[in-house]
Formats: structure tokens, C-alpha cells, sequence
């Protein structure tokens, strides 16, 4: 996204979580920003939520993991549900994620693990007391989201379909039932 402040434009790489939560082109948007220095570029990152930008750059300390990696991974997964697999060492969500082997998933786990804790209360408190969707219905959201629906909105909307039993452990089923809830 190009971001104008005051006259100038700044490029900016943003996560699709943080495009979803900044609106319509032309309004106004707060971003908290990560500079990436390296011999031959400056690269800014975008992100609407500051815990976002922390887990980012505390991806960015693991080997292997660049800033277009990091961007890919908190576009493929929430912040919350990044936190809880690290945390919970769930190689396998993280491996569903573009980009994330088994063995960087295992470092991702190794290396971070203990060093979340000032995002503890992020899962624990906040954000992650709305209840867990459930992995069928967190890839419709996750569709739902990618389809350009806004995600309180989309949300909603999966989790009154989710309701239905004869529904929530199918992806297409519950795709085209929050499809016909979103609209």
C-alpha cells in the first residue's frame, strides 16, 4: 500500500489481516511501522495492530525467516492463533502456512516459545476470549476474509452458520452457509 503523509507517499508491505482493518482507499489509516534496513534497500511494514508488529519482528530474529516471510505468515494466520501454536509447539498448523517447512515450523516453536510471554495476556485476555472457531471454520473466515469481506462481518457470519452441526466440519458446506449468511 502506499501510504501519503503530508505530500509524500511511502510504500508499504502490510499483511492481509492489517488490509482487511484499514478501510477504503483514501481514508484515513493509522499504521504502526517497521523500517527494514539492509545494504541495499530501506523497507517499510505496515500493521494495523501493534501486537502484530511485535510478533513480526520476533519473527524476524528466527534464521531462515525474512521480512517477506514474516509479512506471508501473519497473512496466512491470525496473531492470536500464531501465538497459541507456538506457544501449544503445534507444528502442523504452523506448516499449513505458505512458506513454513517442518523444520522451520520446529524452529519457529524452539526459538519463540518462551520468549511470548509479553503476548500471554494478548491470548489469554483479550483477543482470544471469543471462542476458537475450530480449524474448518477458521479457513472459511480466512476465505470469507480473502474474498474481500470485512472480517467482523465474515466472522459473524461463520459462526451463525457454524451453529448448524450438519454444517461445521465441512469446508464447502459451511463456506456456501456463511456465504448465505454473509450476504
Amino acid at each position: 500500500m502506499v501510504v501519503d503523509c503530508g505530500g509524500v507517499g511511502y510504500e508499504l508491505a502490510i499483511s492481509v489481516t492489517t488490509y482487511t482493518e484499514i478501510g477504503n482507499v483514501g481514508a484515513e489509516a493509522r499504521l504502526h511501522v517497521h523500517t527494514h534496513v539492509r545494504e541495499d534497500a530501506f523497507q517499510l511494514f505496515g500493521f494495523a495492530e501493534m501486537t502484530e508488529k511485535r510478533l513480526f519482528e520476533k519473527l524476524l530474529t528466527i534464521s531462515g525467516i525474512g521480512p517477506k516471510l514474516a509479512i506471508t505468515v501473519l497473512s496466512g494466520i491470525s496473531a492470536e492463533r500464531l501465538v497459541g501454536a507456538i506457544r501449544g509447539g503445534d507444528h502442523a498448523t504452523l506448516t499449513r502456512i505458505p512458506g513454513i517447512g517442518k523444520k522451520t515450523a520446529e524452529r519457529v516453536v524452539l526459538e519463540l516459545k518462551d520468549k511470548l510471554d509479553d503476548l500471554a495476556g494478548f491470548v489469554a485476555g483479550g483477543v482470544s476470549a471469543t471462542p476458537s472457531l475450530g480449524v474448518t471454520a477458521e479457513d472459511v473466515l480466512s476465505a470469507l476474509v480473502n474474498l474481500g469481506y470485512p472480517r467482523p462481518i465474515a466472522q459473524k457470519a461463520v459462526e451463525s452458520a457454524a451453529k448448524d452441526a450438519a454444517v461445521s466440519g465441512d469446508f464447502e458446506r459451511l463456506f456456501r452457509a456463511a456465504m448465505s449468511a454473509v450476504r
